[in-house]
């Protein structure tokens, strides 16, 4: 229902004679798709495994296999294998806890094709006929895509070679037959979504690297996983999600999946077919020069990603920093531009932190990762820091490697060792701006203040935009105050994905009732672009900007201003009358979403927040109502928790908002 209804809004913003195009593509398309799914039905896909017979990669993985021993030292030096055992021995008891499912006991044999969450099921079936997303009920299909993507394979590797405990091994195994039995090629709900299969790919690649040597595993294992992953590489090749408006982090996942096949696999290929679709070194050309094209397509040139998205910005730099230090390890380089604008990402990442290493979540947040290096049961959704560690020692950077200290096992995988740095004055943070990802800093030594100004994702298509324009984050003294809510879910709750996208959920002005940016209920990623905001002023301690998205709808444009002194936040909001048009003073709410654990005392004239040892009021002398109400946010996919917001009625077209401390 959701992508009809996308399909249908697009047809209508494009010419006639385009939208035909578009049309009679599609019904091509459609009839082609029925033909394949009965070709399937009787002849299934597969490929013979004596051509995978004695099959040895010869490429360079990111850790090196004949180091085992100084990983296995380095892993016990930093205290991380009591961690890596306790969760590899919950995965061997397929115990799972995934996109906030809690720890959940799966069972005997992996349910790959069921929200385990709700137990809804997806029977096998053409892949392009299988129906994902339903919105009238409460099934997640992120839930079998991710315990698909095999990410916890890194884990069980990591124990094997801690252990030599080949329980370990035969779990890699089982799993993997498992999977592959029950999940033929373009027959299940796993082949529906391109980006996981590469993900998938780059995990199995990455777990095989663990047991080559294993005395459990029988050649005739290579051979089917060998088998599989090549036709991963033709199903990539072949179902490229580069067809929409816009691409995004899906599409660079995929290329991520040809790299790292196109390099696993080499120059071998499988001769008695001659489609290009199957020669990895195909794969490999194509992932290269798409990859370097699409680095310059989503990252701004201030090194911002265009998905308006911080943890899109975590998942899309996790995608290019890894396949680039992969690159580099077998002899291929990506060009000088390149280079500087996937550091300026990772800049990006060390100045949005807060002063307690975690980041806003600004716009949409599913959790999505590459691979778990570290961590795997108890990582951080908000920390990037790990990103930070890798990057220090990729570019040679003491400040990347600062920041990235606590996460050294992510640099130790991804690079092959780490470099301890001390600290320094010269590390400290300053208020700084990304205009063209519209994120807007102030901070000192006891505050940081960050400001949502700026262009909805793909260039104002909004897919993974939140209705957030002028809003903020603040923290004082490392406590979070006034925080973004966060994203909860997407199609398993469409009311709950429409409300955290909300304006009455962001720290910001609601007009009349409005949304700054209007969208459909049952459109859940597409929010066209209304606000077209701007920022006006910016210097180190001052901020103002404007929006326009209440301009045809309520005849005013929101300007907001924020200074910050040594102890205060004033913020005062204006209402600008257009001229042009004749209508009455709007009605308004400002709110400020409270960060959980923050304690609310309401007075006559102002309300006291408390937050462990920090005290801050706040006080306004334009509102005419001040009302406190429980609301939920949520700081990682599928979980959330009660807090409290502020609600205050504005009685003139300013308001006037002080936050002392």
């Amino acid at each position: 229902m959701s992508s009809l209804r996308v399909k249908m809004m697009q047809l209508k913003e494009m010419p006639l004679d385009m939208a035909l195009k578009k049309v009679v593509f599609k019904i091509v398309r459609q009839i082609r798709y029925g033909i394949r799914r009965y070709w399937i039905l009787a002849v299934p896909i597969q490929l013979d495994t004596a051509l995978l017979t004695g099959f040895q990669s010869r490429s360079r993985h990111l850790f090196h296999i004949q180091d085992r021993a100084h990983y296995v030292e380095c892993l016990k030096e930093m205290q991380q294998d009591e961690s890596i055992l306790k969760d590899a021995d919950r995965i061997c008891l397929h115990q799972f806890n995934l996109l906030g499912s809690g720890e959940t006991q799966l069972g005997e044999k992996l349910p790959w094709h069921k929200d385990f969450k709700t137990n809804d099921l997806w029977k096998n079936g053409f892949y392009k006929h299988i129906q994902t997303v339903n919105l009238n009920n409460a099934a997640d299909v992120k839930v079998p895509w991710e315990l698909s993507r095999c990410q916890h394979f890194f884990t069980l590797g990591k124990a094997y070679w801690l252990t030599s405990n080949e329980k370990y091994a035969k779990e890699f195994q089982d799993q993997l037959d498992d999977w592959m039995v029950h999940n033929p090629v373009e027959m299940s709900v796993n082949w529906t979504c391109t980006m996981d299969v590469a993900i998938r790919a780059v995990n199995w690649i990455s777990g095989i690297q663990f047991f080559l040597n294993s005395s459990s595993i029988s050649s005739s294992f290579w051979e089917r996983i060998h088998t599989s992953l090549y036709l991963h590489g033709q199903f990539i090749m072949n179902n490229l999600e580069n067809t929409g408006e816009h691409t995004g982090n899906h599409y660079l996942t995929n290329l991520v999946g040809l790299i790292e096949l196109g390099i696993y696999f080499g120059e071998f290929k499988i001769t008695d077919r001659r489609s290009s679709s199957n020669n990895p070194q195909a794969w490999l050309r194509y992932g290269l020069a798409e990859m370097e094209r699409e680095m310059f397509i989503q990252v701004n040139n201030d090194g911002s990603n265009y998905e308006a998205s911080t943890s899109y910005h975590r998942l899309v730099t996790e995608c290019f920093l890894y396949t680039t230090v992969l690159c580099a390890r077998n002899e291929i380089h990506f060009s000088e531009g390149y280079m500087q604008r996937l550091e300026k990402m990772c800049e990006f990442i060390l100045q949005m932190q807060k002063p307690n290493g975690l980041t806003p979540i600004v716009g949409d947040a599913d959790d999505g990762r590459l691979l778990i290096v570290s961590q795997y049961s108890s990582w951080v959704r908000n920390d990037y820091r790990h990103l930070l560690a890798v990057a220090g020692e990729f570019f040679d950077r003491d400040h990347y490697r600062i920041a990235g200290r606590d996460h050294q096992e992510d640099a130790l995988w991804i690079t092959g060792g780490f470099k301890n740095v001390v600290d320094s004055e010269e590390s400290r943070l300053q208020s700084v701006a990304y205009p063209d990802g519209g994120y807007y800093l102030l901070r000192n030594e006891r505050v940081y203040c960050l400001i949502r100004c700026g262009e909805l994702s793909f260039h104002g298509q909004g897919a993974h935009s939140h209705n957030d324009q002028l809003s903020f984050e603040l923290q004082i003294d490392g406590l979070d105050i006034m925080i973004d809510p966060g994203s909860y879910v997407y199609t398993a709750d469409y009311r709950k994905r429409n409300l955290f996208r909300s304006t009455s959920m962001h720290n910001t002005i609601e007009v009349d009732g409005e949304e700054q940016n209007d969208f459909d209920a049952l459109v859940l990623f597409l929010m066209r672009e209304q606000t077209f905001a701007n920022c006006e002023i910016f210097d180190a301690n001052h901020f103002v900007g404007s929006h326009e998205g209440y301009v045809k709808k309520c005849g005013v444009i929101h300007q907001r201003e924020i200074h910050l002194s040594d102890n205060t936040l004033e913020i005062t909001d204006v209402l600008k009358q257009m001229e042009s048009l004749n209508t009455d003073a709007p009605s308004y709410y400002a709110t400020y979403v409270l960060a959980p654990g923050v304690e609310v005392v309401q007075h006559e004239e102002h309300i006291v927040l408390r937050h462990q040892h920090l005290t801050v009021e706040l006080s306004t002398s334009a509102a005419l109502d001040i009302e406190i109400h429980n609301c939920w946010v949520s700081s990682q996919y599928g979980v959330r928790e009660w807090s409290r917001l502020i609600r205050m009625k504005g009685s003139e077209p300013k308001l006037r908002t002080l936050i002392r401390w």
